[in-house]
């Protein structure tokens, strides 16, 4: 008994301190929802900047599609028949007439025939039979190991 008069008597005696506590917990709820908000904003902002460069970059993709359009339309008309014969004749050019047309005439050669394909020969080579164990192969790099090592004790003669 005399120990719960005595908390009794503690309680009694600080009444304050619970309203410290509840105060307590509240401020800390007030930073941890400041903290929050805070963390939301700048997560919210990032998001908002980040849908911003987004949007400035597809409009300039659909600037530079048209531009390649546009470019593409200029090159077709360009190398149209019509404006290649008009720049020929700018640089010089002629149309060809029966009087300029030279034949060249190859012995042997017989425009009529058929094409007849080439048949290539080639010679199948066997590979070769694999005949190497591991023993072996563990054998010859100890060799190459211990010529390694003997060659570099051994001093140079000059």
């Amino acid at each position: 008994m005399i120990s719960n008069n005595w908390i009794d008597h503690a309680l009694r005696r600080t009444p304050w301190r619970n309203q410290r506590q509840a105060f307590a917990l509240m401020t800390l709820g007030f930073f941890v929802a400041m903290i929050i908000g805070a963390l939301y904003l700048s997560q919210a902002a990032a998001v908002a900047t980040t849908g911003r460069q987004l949007e400035e970059l597809i409009n300039e993709r659909t600037r530079l599609e048209q531009m390649n359009e546009q470019l593409r339309g200029e090159i077709a008309g360009l190398l149209s028949v019509p404006n290649l014969q008009q720049r020929a004749r700018e640089l010089g050019f002629e149309l060809a007439g029966r009087e300029d047309i030279e034949y060249l005439v190859i012995d042997g050669y017989d425009p009529t025939r058929s094409r007849t394909p080439v048949r290539l020969e080639v010679e199948s080579v066997a590979a070769p039979v694999y005949e190497e164990t591991f023993s072996g192969w563990l054998q010859q790099q100890w060799d190459a190991f211990t010529g390694q090592s003997n060659a570099a004790s051994e001093p140079e003669v000059q």
